[in-house]
């Protein structure tokens, strides 16, 4: 590996544990799934582009030759992005096992595989290293925009549930720690996209001091809502998972009032015998 300042080694190495760190933060939905022997509503888009991630970026630390750290964390996350989809395999329905072997053959399997047969057969050293490098940063770009859908999300509710602030700090950290990695490199290919992450990981910081004390709309006692919220964190990883199109339920404050008429007995048997009174009294008129 060859050192272009003595602060790479040490910005390439707190990159490998802050993204290491972020491969790890899965494991409580993977322990939800196995505990439960089913991946409920969970989905595995971002674990198989996070795999793709991985290989691509190990595609093009090998073709430039001195990025070692992209190497050895990208190598890891392949070994954990693939444990994860294992396990989700494992335990899918059937369709949803289905369409996730179809993701994996259509991206991992016959979308890089085509890439790399046209970048060697159609690009020869330098031209193919830039090649490669231009697809790993607009790939890049993509994954670090998808945080938008939770800030949009964050601002419509008011509520930062979605966006918990050590996850946005360590999002913040990483960029940086990549950027400057990146930077002293001279590789604008892995500096570029980070600064991106690093805007949004402080627009989230800031929405979090902003909204962290409003009023939440969303309503916390149904298990179900508060996995998917779980699962919408989850997906919220460096630059190596993308946010999928997920709609959680939000609540509006009128159809929370309604759900506490429905929860509370007391309300219930209020309800029970203003319909019976009313009932009784369609009946008397009727008679009269």
């Amino acid at each position: 590996m060859t050192i272009h300042h003595p602060l790479t080694l040490a910005f390439g190495l707190l990159g490998n544990i802050i993204s290491f760190m972020v491969f790890l933060a899965p494991l409580p939905t993977f322990y939800t799934i196995y505990k439960k022997k089913t991946t409920e509503g969970f989905q595995a888009l971002p674990y198989v582009v996070a795999l793709f991630s991985c290989m691509l970026w190990i595609y093009y630390a090998l073709l430039k030759q001195d990025a070692t750290f992209l190497i050895t964390i990208n190598s890891v996350g392949c070994v954990i992005e693939t444990a994860y989809l294992a396990i989700f395999l494992f335990y899918a329905p059937k369709m949803a096992r289905i369409s996730t072997v179809k993701l994996l053959l259509l991206l991992n399997v016959f979308g890089y595989g085509l890439m790399l047969v046209l970048t060697h057969f159609l690009a020869k050293g330098e031209k193919r290293l830039k090649v490669v490098g231009w697809i790993c940063l607009v790939f890049n770009l993509t994954v670090f925009a998808a945080p938008l859908c939770i800030l949009k999300k964050v601002i419509r509710t008011k509520s930062v549930e979605f966006m918990p602030f050590p996850l946005s700090f360590f999002l913040t950290l990483g960029a940086v720690m990549w950027f400057f990695y990146g930077f002293l490199l001279k590789d604008y290919n892995i500096a570029f996209p980070n600064i991106l992450g690093v805007i949004f990981g402080i627009v989230q910081m800031v929405l979090y001091v902003v909204y962290k004390n409003a009023k939440k709309v969303l309503l916390e006692e149904p298990s179900k809502v508060q996995e998917l919220s779980d699962h919408i964190i989850e997906v919220m990883k460096i630059s190596t998972l993308v946010c999928p199109d997920l709609t959680p339920v939000v609540l509006q404050p009128n159809d929370i009032d309604l759900i506490e008429v429905v929860l509370d007995p007391n309300n219930i048997i209020k309800e029970f015998k203003t319909e019976e009174t009313k009932e009784d009294m369609d009946d008397a008129s009727t008679k009269v």
